[in-house]
């Protein structure tokens, strides 16, 4: 079984556990969500990883299209570009702005607790990739998977909380967001 389909099953984007913290952050940034098409965008928006080698490769970084796509068919152009540009990697590809999906998702990783992010990540395989791949923002050799997700939940909790705007996203792709982070 494909990681990107252990992620869906019983890894961090389980499909029934994530888009739960998708919403709690979604209230947190931009108040309750009362659209139900803000449901289906929390529900389906990672669907795109099923049977992906990869979360982070060339493969995973596609992810997005599916729930676009079903987005599109279903509630126009405007709910797709929400599913498909919660990727800053596709909206950086793109020249579009990020979503306020993308926030809320962002922010999901640091309002989901250790206690449940650990077991998941290590149960699907995730942590190696995550720990160790090309947007790894610490080194594995050097701490524990519990500090390497405290940095990463740092990180994404304060770009959240500074592009809930949608202002310019200065961070992605920079060596601020790809820095190996030793000071902790």
């Amino acid at each position: 079984m494909n990681i990107g389909t252990r992620s869906l099953l019983f890894g961090v984007h389980q499909v029934l556990i994530h888009p739960w913290f998708v919403a709690l952050a979604w209230w947190k940034l931009y108040g309750v969500p009362l659209d139900p098409r803000l449901w289906v965008a929390f529900i389906i928006h990672d669907w795109g990883y099923w049977g992906q080698p990869n979360m982070d490769g060339p493969e995973g970084e596609l992810h997005p299209v599916l729930g676009a796509s079903m987005m599109y068919r279903w509630f126009g152009k405007e709910w797709s570009d929400m599913c498909m540009y919660h990727s800053r990697f596709l909206a950086k590809r793109y020249n579009r702005p990020y979503s306020r999906l993308c926030v809320a998702d962002k922010l999901a990783i640091s309002l989901t607790p250790a206690w449940l992010y650990l077991p998941l990540a290590f149960l699907s395989g995730e942590i190696k990739e995550y720990m160790t791949g090309k947007w790894a923002r610490t080194s594995a050799g050097e701490r524990s998977a519990r500090k390497w997700l405290c940095d990463v939940q740092q990180y994404c909790s304060a770009w959240a909380y500074e592009h809930k705007t949608i202002k310019d996203d200065t961070w992605t792709g920079t060596q601020r967001d790809l820095a190996i982070h030793t000071d902790k």
